[in-house]
């Protein structure tokens, strides 16, 4: 069965991770996530794209976006991608491929969704057990969200600028959406529509895009009994690194 087409649309949140090749590492220094993170910002701005949230851990990254165009997610993605394997490559001395070859991405309804996956995103490193706070990782954004830490390469949404008129306001109103969990579902249905390139909202926003792009929106669930290996990660917080 072919692979189903990925969707990107003008002006609508994406939600995209990208893997490292098998699973394996691709951050191993400090500096490696400094690297990124500007070679990030460098491609952000030339392709007009907002950056509303992201995590690197140590063997994928999350991003959520929103690109003016939907055509340059792909540059994006292309261009950081290949500086970076070229970065690491010369600096410990490696050769071949960092990258699976083809990212994940979902269409995220902001007004239902986009606040959720922004959490679920700088989450990540708790469910995988590598820390008990979000605000002592710091290769996300969760700092300038909550604690108001300077981050040049985000464009905070609308969304989350509506949380409180001032930034004092605003910063405590995030950190009171960390109180309560996410809810398993609401993480099993995000993950999936993420795995399978599937957008996440209601019906309504599926109807928009399927009148947009011709494509229907069609999860199809994995059983325990089908689930080949490789197929997904391991539940959050059973490896850190392999932590989706």
């Amino acid at each position: 069965m072919p692979r189903r087409r990925r969707v990107h649309l003008d002006a609508v949140p994406l939600h995209i991770v990208q893997r490292g090749h098998n699973r394996e590492p691709c951050f191993f220094d400090e500096q490696d996530y400094h690297a990124y993170l500007q070679w990030l910002g460098e491609a952000l701005a030339r392709e007009r794209c907002a950056l509303h949230a992201y995590v690197l851990m140590t063997n994928h990254v999350h991003l959520l976006v929103t690109p003016a165009s939907a055509g340059s997610i792909p540059r994006v993605i292309i261009a950081v991608g290949r500086r970076y394997v070229q970065y690491i490559n010369h600096s410990y001395r490696r050769t071949g491929t960092l990258w699976d070859s083809r990212y994940k991405s979902s269409l995220v309804q902001a007004e239902t969704y986009l606040l959720f996956c922004q959490r679920y995103i700088e989450l990540n490193p708790v469910r995988a057990g590598m820390v008990a706070d979000p605000a002592e990782y710091p290769w996300s954004s969760y700092r300038h969200h909550a604690l108001g830490e300077p981050n040049s390469i985000l464009s905070p949404h609308e969304l989350y600028t509506a949380l409180g008129s001032g930034a004092v306001a605003r910063q405590q109103a995030y950190r009171d959406l960390f109180v309560t969990g996410l809810g398993d579902e609401p993480i099993k249905e995000l993950r999936m529509a993420l795995n399978q390139n599937q957008p996440i909202g209601n019906q309504r926003f599926y109807a928009q895009i399927e009148a947009a792009t011709g494509q229907r929106r069609e999860l199809k669930k994995r059983g325990r009994p089908q689930r080949r290996k490789g197929d997904e990660s391991p539940p959050e917080g059973e490896q850190g690194e392999l932590a989706l």
